[in-house]
């Protein structure tokens, strides 16, 4: 923590809000809470400028490699110790001899989602199972926010998924309806069915979802017009988040 003193005013910036303690005409001290940058306060207070954003005081999501079948173990283990998880799964269907039972897995085998400061990554890697922060070589990379909420918006929509390979070329489509609705993605045609593409990029992998094909708009036609009708073929796709 560190402490700025200007013109009668204590400025103690640490964590977000600045926390400034402003003396009046009697001497007397006063909590004022600013935001982390702080302007020219009256003029002939002070200035500072507090911009410490960077990937130091920023929680950010990663993806965690983890051992096999052990995912929801270790996703458990992090949120105990107050780490933020997001674990998807689907539903499968395994079948024995005698019997045919629905069971959960997860959607990125070998993979947990974990928003966290990445200065204070010790406690999660030191986790068991947790073999290593999912980056670039030796440097951990972030996940787009935007490919974490299309992932949860998807899990907690109900609809059916499964994982699927990953893809990153087509003809870009968003879904305008349903639990779905604003998602967007890469639209395939596959034996017949259509499918929506929506990829964590990081990850290389796909997640498919079945959606009516009447919900998928594309997105060069959504540019043009202020109300879009949408696609009317029938049919069901999927969309791959």
């Amino acid at each position: 923590m560190r402490f700025a003193i200007s013109r009668g005013t204590v400025v103690v910036a640490g964590e977000l809000p600045i926390l400034c303690m402003q003396s009046d005409s009697t001497g007397s001290f006063m909590a004022v809470a600013y935001p982390t940058w702080c302007s020219r306060v009256n003029g002939d207070r002070f200035e500072c400028l507090y911009r410490e954003l960077g990937a130091k005081s920023k929680m950010n999501w990663y993806a965690l490699q983890v051992h096999s079948r052990k995912e929801h173990v270790i996703a458990s283990q992090l949120e105990n110790r107050s780490f933020e998880c997001f674990l998807p799964k689907y539903k499968s269907f395994r079948k024995w001899s005698d019997r045919t039972k629905e069971i959960q897995q997860a959607l990125f085998p070998g993979y947990v989602f974990c928003r966290f400061n990445f200065v204070n990554r010790q406690p999660i890697v030191m986790t068991p199972g947790v073999l290593q922060i999912v980056g670039n070589g030796r440097t951990a990379m972030p996940i787009a926010d935007a490919e974490i909420v299309a992932l949860q918006v998807a899990v907690s929509s109900g609809l059916p998924s499964q994982p699927w390979p990953y893809l990153e070329v087509g003809e870009r489509v968003r879904v305008s309806y349903g639990h779905l609705n604003g998602l967007e993605g890469i639209l395939i045609n596959f034996k017949g069915n259509h499918r929506v593409i929506l990829s964590v990029t990081l990850l290389q992998r796909s997640v498919a979802m079945e959606v009516d094909l009447s919900w998928v708009i594309p997105l060069e036609k959504q540019r043009h017009q202020r109300s879009p009708a949408a696609i009317k073929s029938p049919g069901n796709a999927r969309v791959i988040a």
